[in-house]
């Protein structure tokens, strides 16, 4: 096992639906329907309807939030660093909870259907589907999802055929006047009825954002965890909407509302292309797909909050511990499954499982104020590859509904919350307080209003902008190759190098020096990120047409001021990029690049010992992107001597950025510019490309 240890990136867009998709479809639909039209009549179609609008606002701050931070964990992750780590105790803990109770009420659920065929204990069924679920969970997150691809699409399929069969059956067999008689209910109870219908039935989307857990684990999160998430509300709504309509038209009122198997009545009904056996034996399918999706997708992301916890130190570390062979949190499945078990055979899951949907209702509103929070901090490096529309609106919106839906509940809901919300602030004070100094954005907020603020979260934030990587056609070759190099030989202040960087960048850019450096003096010395040895800036202004990256290198330090003097700092090294607002994700994700560099051990010897600018140029680039090599008469690449690079045969994809000249000159060659013997190429191109140049240039590969 190993500890603090990555997840591994195995899922994809279709991974992000079937998790959020098969988190949603258990008892929503195939035991609620009947229960929820008592109260509501035939309205109950829209109270569905209402709630899949409803869920919107968590939706797109759960999508945010996730491609800010992929981080497992999801919701307790997301209101730890927004909120602090007592927010966080209290989110997480509430949340593993509700998950366990949901996931075990839903295999619990499979009983009443396979009821219909077989004569089974129930809690012992159960009992074996987590056993089973805990296994293939602890293989991998991959085999998880593969598991969940098929439950989950042979469970829509299924479903798709039974919807269209129903309005087949309603068009030959149900006339409009027929159906809107059958409607003379439709507010049984009033609006009041209506409403309160919503708040039972918005639980059923409450597993659409719980795919936020797993995001460490995705693929591409900035288009993939948005994109999968809508496309599962679209097919959750659909289906919801359409399906309880067919059942309220199809069954008599009498049995929809006495019903705990409404999708198989109304089956037998509206199901004729097949025996009616038949048709009972794929509505039982396709209930169990579902139950079994929701109570495996439950053990996969619950198991993620005890490890994201435990990096923290807010839970005991073994949990943080992820396995060598598997790559999964093995303790976080053994003790989620483990609790799932003991709540099966001694509770009546049945109600707790209820009450803890109204803790789910809380979590959504504290996520609706993570994102205010987040985006009020001013944070550089938060930055997410989708940002929530109509913002502060939308979450507004989102902190005000659950409150709403909470209060439709009833009292004990308010009770039980309450009490989730106690256990997680003892456990905060009796074992994590004094293990974790970290604090959250809302800190940044109080620097707005003249209070504390937590550094930790910028270079963590940084570090998950690294994590995530360069975008396919970021230009850092060109951006790295094309910088401006000036070297300080003496000590030398931040100002200094500021009046240093506006003179060579109005000459490169023929920009006005003076409107440059008062762009440059806006942005706070003390928000420079420094890494080791080295400052990082990013400088927004439309003063330049396109973004220039400076790099200063000064032997003797740079001193870059801090609030107070003791604070002050010296670095050797500094990268400035400066470039128009429309390119600013494009600096923090390069600077994030850069951070990972001059993380590296050797960085402050590499970077002093560079012989020229190019070599230090160098050492900002990915060493799989970019090579260095000598053309000369009886070289590997003795052919292209004499030539121009337009009739060089160059390889497929590989971009000739810099060329060296043996008299010491650099230039930047276009098509018509003639290789000279003992030239130095800097070439870049795709890693393959660059990778058989290396096997061709063995040991004549030049130094960088």
């Amino acid at each position: 096992m190993s500890e603090q240890v990555g997840l591994k990136k195995t899922l994809g867009l279709a991974d992000v639906y079937a998790i959020s998709t098969g988190a949603m479809f258990s008892s929503g639909f195939f035991l609620l329907p009947g229960i929820a039209a008592m109260q509501s009549g035939t309205s109950v179609p829209l109270a569905y309807l209402m709630a899949g609008i409803l869920i919107l606002p968590a939706m797109l701050s759960v999508a945010e939030l996730s491609t800010a931070m992929p981080r497992a964990g999801g919701a307790y992750y997301f209101l730890d660093r927004s909120m602090g780590p007592l927010m966080g105790t209290i989110g997480g803990l509430g949340t593993w909870l509700a998950l366990v109770l949901k996931s075990a009420f839903a295999l619990l659920g499979m009983g009443a259907y396979l009821m219909l065929f077989f004569d089974v204990p129930i809690k012992l069924v159960a009992v074996i589907l987590t056993v089973i679920f805990a296994v293939v969970n602890v293989v991998g997150a991959k085999e998880t999802s593969g598991l969940q691809r098929f439950l989950v699409f042979s469970l829509v399929t299924i479903l798709v055929l039974w919807i269209a069969q129903g309005l087949g059956w309603l068009i030959a067999h149900q006339p409009v006047d027929r159906i809107v008689a059958r409607h003379n209910d439709f507010l049984v109870q009033g609006i009041d009825g209506l409403f309160a219908t919503v708040g039972v039935v918005f639980v059923s989307f409450a597993g659409l954002t719980k795919v936020a857990s797993v995001a460490e684990e995705v693929k591409n999160p900035d288009r993939n965890i948005p994109l999968g998430m809508a496309l599962s509300l679209a097919t959750a709504t659909f289906i919801y909407v359409t399906g309880v309509a067919l059942m309220t038209i199809v069954l008599d009122p009498e049995v929809f509302h006495a019903s705990l198997t409404p999708v198989a009545e109304a089956g037998n009904v509206i199901v004729t292309w097949i025996p009616r056996e038949a048709g009972l034996i794929l509505i039982t399918v396709a209930a169990s797909a579902a139950f079994a999706s929701t109570g495996n997708a439950g053990i996969m992301s619950s198991s993620r909050y005890p490890m994201a916890m435990a990096r923290d130190r807010l839970l005991p570390g073994r949990f943080a511990r992820v396995s060598d062979r598997f790559g999964t949190p093995v303790l976080g499945v053994v003790v989620t499954s483990a609790l799932m078990i003991l709540l099966i055979i001694a509770f009546d899951i049945t109600a707790v499982a209820k009450l803890a949907s109204a803790f789910q209702l809380l979590l959504f509103g504290l996520i609706n104020l993570a994102v205010i929070v987040m985006r009020e901090s001013k944070i550089s490096y938060y930055h997410p590859g989708f940002r929530s529309p109509y913002y502060p609106w939308v979450q507004i919106a989102g902190l005000l509904i659950p409150v709403w839906l909470i209060v439709e509940m009833g009292w004990l809901a308010v009770l039980f919350t309450m009490a989730v919300i106690a256990l997680g602030i003892a456990w905060y004070y009796l074992y994590a307080a004094e293990r974790v100094e970290r604090g959250g954005a809302v800190y940044h907020v109080f620097e707005r209003l003249g209070r504390r603020v937590y550094r930790g979260l910028d270079a963590e934030l940084r570090g998950i902008v690294a994590d995530k990587g360069l975008a396919s056609d970021d230009p850092l070759e060109q951006v790295v190759l094309q910088a401006v190099v000036i070297e300080v030989d003496r000590p030398i202040r931040l100002s200094g190098v500021v009046d240093r960087v506006c003179r060579a960048l109005s000459r490169e850019e023929y920009c006005d020096a003076t409107v440059l450096e008062e762009a440059l003096l806006e942005y706070p010395a003390s928000k420079f990120p420094i890494v080791g040895s080295a400052a990082l800036a990013n400088v927004t202004t439309d003063v330049l047409p396109r973004t220039r990256l400076v790099l200063i290198r000064a032997p003797f330090g740079i001193s870059i001021p801090a609030e107070s003097a003791r604070d002050e700092r010296t670095v050797i090294a500094m990268a400035v990029l400066v470039g128009p607002e429309t390119d600013y994700s494009l600096h923090l994700r390069l600077l994030a690049h850069f951070s990972q560099q001059v993380e590296q051990v050797d960085f402050g010897a590499r970077w002093s010992a560079a012989r020229s600018a190019q070599e230090l140029r160098a050492s900002l680039l990915r060493d799989d992107r970019h090579i260095r090599f000598r053309v000369e008469r009886g070289g590997p690449f003795d052919q292209w001597v004499g030539g121009a690079l337009k009739e060089s045969r160059l390889p497929r994809g590989l971009i000739v950025a810099m060329i060296r000249r043996v008299d010491g000159i650099h230039m930047v060659p276009d098509a018509s510019t003639v290789l000279h013997d003992g030239d130095v190429v800097t070439a870049i191109g795709e890693p393959e490309v660059i990778a058989d140049l290396r096997k061709r240039v063995g040991g004549r590969s030049e130094a960088s």
